[in-house]
């Protein structure tokens, strides 16, 4: 009967330690994965609370949240409170939309593995520069149309100039009234590889705007350029691997435009060169920049008599 007893009660030992081990186990799971915010829908690691008309980041997370959607709601600012407890596999993290206004010092800090960052269609007016931690991890970050107007875009562009986003490799910022960038905005992004710049009311590149990073992607259509300058173009030129978009600028072909026009046939940078037209003068309007011009001549008020035919 010794026996007997000695087998069945270690046999009972050994059910009671699994059973423990599974329930540690489910409550891991539990806990992790518990409490789907209300107005929010969680499967798979994706998290998503769109057009909900929240106020303020939900809290009640999953710890184990990869991806987090929070667009269309009406959010006006972010701080560190916004997320207060770590969430450590977050790697993608979406606020569009919001009408967000203020972005606060330490918000991103308690997602140590952030990758990419949405803020875009926002009304964004103040933007903290320690918003991002100094060991951040984040690569892809969309402001595009973000800014609230174009007087409070030197103080959201200072974020990008605090040297915390060293890690970053493709920057959006479409659709914003920048009108001249800064000629040191973006040397602190020494990784950036994709830049967009589109429909920003640019109306020149300042000398060594463009410098710093190792650009493969540029994107500059639909802004108000009505030239290159020579110290950009023999920036791009340092460039091998860069693509340039440039339609849909007011291009103006007098005599200002010919070492663009020479850089243009020389050049196989420009991704949608057969898509450049002539602006101004009169005469020239919707004239492919590479077509050979018609003999005529134009008189460029405060400039010079310009002879363009062929030759140009």
């Amino acid at each position: 009967m010794r026996p007997l007893l000695s087998t069945s009660s270690g046999w009972n030992r050994g059910e009671i330690k699994s059973g423990m081990m599974y329930l540690l186990l489910l409550l891991a799971v539990v806990q992790s994965c518990h409490g789907c915010p209300n107005k929010c829908s969680c499967s798979s690691q994706i998290v998503k609370c769109q057009n909900q008309d929240l106020d303020e980041i939900p809290h009640s997370l999953p710890t184990n949240t990869k991806s987090l959607f929070v667009t269309g709601n009406n959010i006006s600012r972010i701080s560190l409170d916004s997320f207060p407890n770590p969430l450590e596999h977050l790697t993608d993290l979406y606020l569009s939309g919001n009408e967000l206004e203020s972005v606060g010092a330490k918000v991103f800090d308690n997602l140590p593995n952030l990758v990419r960052l949405d803020l875009s269609n926002n009304k964004i007016q103040t933007f903290s520069e320690r918003a991002f931690p100094h060991n951040n991890t984040l690569q892809v970050l969309n402001l595009s149309r973000s800014f609230h107007s174009h007087s409070t875009i030197d103080v959201v562009l200072s974020s990008l100039q605090s040297g915390n986003l060293h890690q970053l490799t493709v920057l959006d910022l479409s659709n914003n009234d920048l009108v001249i960038p800064p000629d040191d905005l973006f040397a602190s992004l020494p990784n950036l590889v994709n830049l967009s710049l589109q429909n920003s009311s640019i109306i020149s590149i300042q000398n060594g705007t463009l410098k710093v990073p190792p650009l493969c992607d540029l994107d500059l259509r639909d802004n108000s350029l009505r030239d290159l300058p020579t110290s950009t173009l023999a920036e791009f030129s340092l460039k091998p691997c860069l693509r340039i978009r440039l339609a849909g600028n007011p291009w103006r072909c007098d005599c200002f435009i010919e070492d663009m026009l020479s850089w243009l046939k020389n050049t196989t940078q420009v991704v949608d060169v057969q898509n450049l037209t002539c602006v101004e003068p009169k005469g020239l309007r919707h004239q492919p920049l590479l077509q050979p011009l018609p003999h005529v001549t134009v008189q460029v008020p405060g400039s010079c008599d310009v002879n363009c035919g062929s030759s140009v």
